[in-house]
């Protein structure tokens, strides 16, 4: 199996600071990766080079198999990969079809005078939605006042209905509550049933274990472990993402200490 994206030994830095040191990972078809890691730990750094908007210094990137450096998001967008940040790219006061249209409306008239199709607009994004089982009846209403868990499904949607390969996403279940949270994590995995790679980035290992098939851990900008899911249990999955070793030193620290 060709790769859709495989970072080699890749690093960044900003000036002095070296944010990520020699990180290897793979995203293949029809799988979830799941970016694990405390804050600080690299996350942010390694989406900003898969989708573009900065580039690695050291090692390789690899994108259907061929060494490539993204100079945009744009270009990024162009081989097929998406990115969902945390905050959405949605603008709260425009409508639910404008929204999901934007930068890719379709225009009716003839010659250089042309005009937003606003029906086929709103008919493009209620089959879209329909297709991934989103359930928002009114397409008029601002964005602003959807739940946080629709606006995830939203954005999710609009990537994979323009041609995303890789889906990107963000700490994309950080402020939800755990109905809203399992909504998203359900699209999550029908976009990988669908076929496309997942980069899922998060600091909820029992979210990422529900969905995710490969496990990168990050810490302070270098690989900590790595694992496909037949390799590791959540339980260990936890633990190492809590640290245990210091978790362990600190336990008995403070026991020593209450004695």
């Amino acid at each position: 199996m060709t790769a859709l994206i495989e970072t080699l030994a890749v690093g960044k830095s900003y000036g002095s600071v070296s944010a990520l040191r020699d990180v290897s990972m793979v995203v293949n078809t029809g799988e979830v990766t799941c970016v694990l890691g405390d804050n600080g730990a690299g996350k942010s750094t390694l989406i900003k080079i898969l989708s573009g908007v900065h580039q690695h210094d050291t090692g390789e990137l690899r994108i259907d198999g061929a060494t490539t450096r993204l100079t945009s998001p744009r270009a990024a967008l162009e081989r097929g990969i998406a990115t969902v940040h945390q905050d959405l790219g949605l603008i709260p006061l425009m409508s639910v079809w404008r929204n999901f249209v934007l930068g890719c409306e379709p225009t009716t008239g003839l010659g250089p005078i042309r005009l937003m199709d606003r029906r086929r607009a709103r008919q493009t994004t209620r089959e879209a939605l329909s297709d991934m089982e989103i359930d928002i009846p009114d397409l008029d209403r601002p964005v602003g006042i959807l739940s946080g868990g629709q606006r995830q499904c939203l954005a999710i949607a609009r990537a994979m209905h323009y041609g995303a390969k890789v889906l990107i996403l963000d700490e994309p279940t950080a402020a939800l509550g755990v109905k809203q949270a399992g909504a998203v994590l359900r699209y999550i995995a029908q976009a990988r049933d669908l076929g496309l790679g997942v980069v899922l980035i998060t600091h909820n290992p029992h979210h990422a274990y529900l969905v995710g098939d490969r496990f990168l851990l990050l810490e302070r900008g270098s690989v900590l472990s790595s694992y496909a899911k037949l390799d590791i249990q959540l339980p260990e999955l936890v633990h190492q993402m809590a640290g245990g070793a210091e978790l362990n030193a600190l336990q008995h620290e403070l026991r020593r200490v209450r004695t």
